[in-house]
């Protein structure tokens, strides 16, 4: 069986190099680090008390381990803007925190080679927990400048509107 469906000749998986965020309607620019789509279910045992040998396993709680986004540090305040409805300093009392909307629906998507949407991932109810508003700095290192957000959420799932593409051809 293929593993592509629309592109049965296609043989590589999908690179993971071509990706976009999009929250708030918009794409968030300059992103070049996303964490991946983790879920871990606790596993719960139990056994009967006459069977001593035996341990029975069920699935418990499941937990989803939070999203780092990374990217260079710009003038585009998109991070900064966010972290601040969870706690602004200074804010004064009663005002550190935007509860009406300090949580946000994320989008990630997966794109091909050529540009074209592979996949998509709806990520609900996400909040920053942690906001990097300018890394490590390093006189003797020649790498970029950067911000980084950590994303708590309640749960992800498949876009299934988004389908296999066919590839286009060159000749």
């Amino acid at each position: 069986m293929p593993q592509f469906s629309v592109n049965p000749n296609r043989f590589d998986p999908y690179k993971q190099f071509k990706f976009r965020v999009k929250w708030d309607g918009r794409y968030v620019p300059g992103i070049c680090q996303c964490s991946g789509l983790l879920r871990r279910t606790e596993v719960v045992t139990h056994r009967e008390g006459g069977d001593p040998s035996a341990v029975h396993k069920s699935p418990g709680q499941t937990i989803y381990q939070p999203i780092e986004l990374v990217r260079g540090r710009t003038h585009d305040d998109a991070f900064e803007k966010w972290a601040n409805k969870v706690w602004k300093f200074g804010g004064g009392l009663g005002s550190e925190v935007s509860l009406a909307d300090f949580r946000k629906d994320v989008l990630i998507e997966l794109y091909n080679e050529a540009g074209q949407l592979v996949m998509a991932f709806k990520v609900y109810r996400c909040w920053p927990s942690e906001y990097v508003a300018l890394g490590d700095l390093d006189a003797n290192d020649t790498c970029v400048a950067y911000e980084s957000m950590t994303l708590e959420h309640e749960g992800w799932e498949r876009d299934t509107s988004v389908t296999e593409p066919e590839e286009p051809s060159i000749e």
